[in-house]
């Protein structure tokens, strides 16, 4: 066979091989993922995660993880009662484990989908993503940034990132490993495949869960709130990159960031309790009730 023909033949088998790769979807059932999530987080059994009927996303992780939703819309007597005048109920998209070491942050966002049928929760639409980062959180031990080694939070595309994330990264956290923002932004698929869901979805609010500074933070236009449960409003700035910078500076929609007190170990069911309630009552007063003016 002619050298020229060979080459040729050798290029094209390796771009399909390339191709058939990217295309292939992620090793591992629904079931199978569950059961690495149970294996991971004591509070959420695999019987648990695969009954709440979570759906694989397109696309995968960078390590081929599959990233896992679940879309849950108004009950219909709800939305008829809520009697929305904009056409559509209130849309909510509550994130949890964008940092795979924060535990607790995916750990709640799983015993929150068990409340979404209740009455208040029940008039709205929710998106919710409990493991944004499933790299992060099956690598052994637990990590931080993604299969990558990109912290998700600072690769969100803010209009700040190209003259500060590499800045900030450098000189205030001292190039710190966990907190490295990407080579560019949007750069990773668990960052991108979250931006398309804001893109889709068009949250009227996010919820993005955190741990362990024990706090709320807030960004974006409507009043913010002052505590939850045990949690108490304490502004910490906008980082380029994150979330709250990207969906409230960015996109001026709300984004309320929980940081439970400890990223390993779930708070008592009551505090969760409270947390979720003051929450509820927060959205009512200030996003619900606007929909009905």
């Amino acid at each position: 066979m002619p050298k020229i023909r060979r080459l040729a033949l050798l290029t094209l088998a390796a771009a399909l091989s390339l191709t058939e790769s990217l295309a292939a979807p992620a090793a591992g059932t629904t079931k199978e993922w569950c059961a690495a999530i149970g294996g991971r987080l004591g509070s959420v059994p695999p019987a648990l995660c695969q009954k709440l009927q979570l759906s694989p996303a397109t696309v995968v992780s960078a390590n081929r993880h599959a990233l896992m939703f679940r879309d849950v819309p108004p009950a219909p007597r709800k939305l008829a009662q809520a009697g929305s005048k904009t056409g559509r109920p209130l849309r909510i998209l509550l994130v949890g484990g964008i940092h795979g070491d924060e535990l607790t942050s995916a750990s709640i966002a799983f015993r929150w989908m068990q409340w979404l049928d209740e009455n208040e929760p029940a008039q709205y639409h929710w998106r919710v993503i409990p493991v944004a980062n499933p790299d992060g959180l099956l690598s052994n031990p637990p990590q931080r940034t993604n299969g990558h080694g990109v912290d998700l939070n600072r690769n969100f595309p803010t209009p700040d990132w190209v003259k500060d994330a590499h800045a900030y990264w450098d000189k205030k956290t001292r190039r710190d490993p966990r907190r490295y923002p990407g080579k560019e932004a949007n750069s990773e698929p668990e960052t991108r495949w979250m931006n398309s869901q804001i893109e889709s979805f068009k949250p009227d609010l996010i919820v993005s869960i955190h741990a362990p500074f024990g706090i709320l933070d807030y960004d974006g236009p409507a009043r913010q709130p002052r505590r939850f449960g045990n949690l108490n409003l304490n502004r910490l700035g906008i980082y380029p990159g994150s979330l709250g910078n990207y969906g409230g500076v960015h996109k001026n929609m709300p984004v309320i960031t929980i940081e439970l007190p400890n990223a390993s170990s779930m708070p008592p069911l009551r505090e969760q309790r409270e947390i979720w309630e003051d929450m509820l009552t927060w959205i009512r007063r200030n996003l619900a009730s606007k929909q009905l003016s």
